[in-house]
């Protein structure tokens, strides 16, 4: 049975990682010259692809580390070291407004050849899609630790987390007005802050695994 305390867990982690607020400015930025109907097709096909790569890494992360003999612990205290760097990007960064947004190349003349690129770079990827996510789905589905219907909800959660997002670049344009770039700041540290306590939790965790410290 999954109670509601596991559940909140996940969605906030994955929640945080994907960072759906954070990713409204590089929306907004790699869409700017585009006709609203090419932006609402692009703020679709960047959550798809962003969700095939994160089922991707669900389906086949672990069997990666099956392969190169890596165990959960070593594989957890890692994740969440990089987790924690990401993290401390999103605290003390300039974020993905700044950053991201910078990568968007000048418009191009076919503005489908345009939304067709962005889509992919760099909303799907490393917007939505980000190394944190990628990482937080592999260990949050690992298959020595948790069932198929375990996992399962966790892919769920997931799809949840990208549907809310998808919902939020498609209203890009009213909240980005209310937010305004400094709001999308503040809220992208509020959750690099919470990302950090996730990830020391998960490297404590790994510690425990292999017995070098207590459990708590």
């Amino acid at each position: 049975m999954f109670n509601l305390s596991t559940l909140l867990s996940e969605f906030i982690t994955l929640w945080v990682v994907i960072d759906p607020i954070g990713t409204l400015p590089v929306f907004i930025g790699a869409t700017a010259s585009l006709e609203p109907r090419l932006a609402r097709m692009v703020a679709a096909r960047a959550v798809l692809t962003a969700f095939l790569i994160l089922l991707l890494f669900i389906l086949f992360g672990q069997v990666i580390l099956d392969a190169l003999g890596l165990g959960l612990p070593s594989f957890q205290i890692a994740g969440g070291l990089v987790l924690f760097l990401f993290a401390l990007t999103m605290i003390f960064g300039d974020g993905k407004p700044s950053h991201e947004v910078a990568q968007v190349e000048k418009p191009l003349s076919d503005q489908h050849v345009q939304a067709r690129r962005v889509a992919v770079f760099p909303l799907a990827m490393p917007s939505i899609a980000s190394p944190g996510a990628m990482l937080a789905v592999v260990m949050l589905t690992d298959n020595d630790r948790f069932s198929m219907a375990h996992q399962a909800m966790t892919a769920s959660i997931m799809t949840v987390v990208l549907l809310i997002t998808l919902l939020i670049l498609l209203a890009a344009a009213p909240i980005l007005k209310v937010l305004r770039e400094t709001g999308a700041a503040v809220v992208s540290r509020v959750m690099g802050m919470i990302l950090a306590a996730v990830a020391v939790d998960t490297v404590l965790k790994g510690f425990v695994a292999i017995g070098v410290i207590p459990s708590f």
